[in-house]
Parts: structure tokens; sequence; C-alpha cells
């Protein structure tokens, strides 16, 4: 359950902070983003950029020299992996919707379980890359812009497209 400090710390940057000025024009925006998520976030590594309309919840835990783009949303329960570069727009979802009873509406049937996202170290995430609920990435991968992750991903694959799919590994 979050604190009456995160409530509070979350609704200013909700309202204020994640509309502050882009990193790289401002480092006034940065350095509030940083500030604000320090005081939200379950865990908060070193160096970590918040970009411009960077949505989050309290649960995400992100780790060293690591970024959230520019008008991302980190959903539930999601672990980020130290040196992680991620481009604007990228989705990253920790639950769904029920869909398994006919008889009753998807919009009555609730949300399913959380599972948790884990993206591993030294990983660069492309614009517009989503990621579903319970994926791990491991270290070193590239996920492609517009890729639909819907699988785990192993260490150092290249995954690209709607599934997203391994095409190569990077070479070391």
């Amino acid at each position: 359950m979050w604190s009456v400090k995160t409530k509070i710390y979350y609704v200013l940057y909700s309202f204020f902070g994640k509309y502050w000025f882009e990193s790289s024009k401002f480092t006034f925006g940065k350095i509030i983003r940083r500030f604000w998520a320090s005081n939200i976030l379950e865990i908060m590594g070193n160096n970590v950029n918040i970009e411009k309309g960077a949505h989050f919840t309290p649960a995400v835990k992100i780790g060293d020299n690591s970024g959230i783009g520019i008008n991302c949303e980190l959903n539930g329960k999601v672990i980020i992996g130290n040196d992680v570069m991620m481009g604007p727009e990228v989705i990253i979802y920790s639950r769904g919707h029920k869909t398994t009873d006919i008889n009753i509406p998807m919009i009555e049937q609730g949300e399913t379980d959380t599972l948790e996202v884990k993206v591993g170290n030294d990983v660069w995430i492309g614009r517009r890359a989503i990621i579903l609920p319970g994926v791990i990435i491991g270290s070193g991968c590239i996920i492609g812009a517009g890729a639909i992750v819907t699988k785990d991903i192993p260490d150092y694959g290249i995954a690209v497209g709607n599934p997203a799919k391994v095409v190569k590994y990077r070479n070391n």
C-alpha cells in the first residue's frame, strides 16, 4: 500500500513534474523529475533519467544509469536493471483484463493478477515498444521500435516485430 508521503509526491509529479521541460533542453526538468521519482519509486538507482511525460507507479524499481523515455508508461511491478535505455512512448504492463467468462461482459470481469516484468542490464528498448505482463527481457537485449513483446527474450537477443521474435543475437 502507498504511504501518505508517496501519494503526495505521486500527485505532485502527475500534475506538475512530468510536464517540465525535456531533459535534453533544460536540466531543471530532469532534476525535479528525479527528485519526485526518488520519493515515489520503490527503488531508484543513481543517475536515473526520467523524461518529460513519463508515467510510472510506485511499484517500479529502476537501476543505476537507466532512464524512462519521453511519454513512457510503466504500470505496476516493473524491475528495470542498470544501464537501460528506453525510447519514447514505451509501454510496460504488469496486468490486463480478465476475459475468461463469456457470460459476463469483459468490463465487469476485473483485472488479472499482477505479473512482474523484468528488464535486465544493458538493454535498449526502442520507441513505442510494448512489453506485456510477466515478460523477462534478458541482459544485453535490443528490443526494436514498435515491437510487442509477449514472451521472454534471452540474454543478448535482438527482438523485433509483432509479436516480437528474436532475429539474431549480439556478438561478444
